[in-house]
């Protein structure tokens, strides 16, 4: 255990923004999920509103920091991309 005051004051807001952060990403694990299995099965999906609710979660993740810019882009990018590959088949 630290011994200074600051220290463990660190240690309680490392662990709050690590939970933070693990639901944030959790979640965007979940929407990109949702768009490849969307995009794999049969029956009709609204691919732009599975689009537009992961580029949401994705840009907020970016903005706070939890994931790089060019991290969220290059992810939006291929769900953008998986998205016009569905809709052409």
């Amino acid at each position: 255990m630290p011994s200074h005051k600051h220290r463990e004051k660190k240690i309680r807001q490392d662990e709050k923004r690590n939970a933070r952060n693990t639901k944030v990403k959790s979640e965007i694990k979940t929407v990109s999920k949702k768009m490849r299995v969307a995009a794999e099965s049969t029956e009709t999906v609204d691919m732009a509103k599975l689009l537009c609710d992961a580029t949401a979660v994705i840009d907020s993740a970016a903005s706070k920091g939890i994931i790089h810019k060019r991290a969220a882009s290059r992810r939006v990018s291929r769900l953008a991309k998986l998205k016009n590959k569905t809709a052409a088949k």
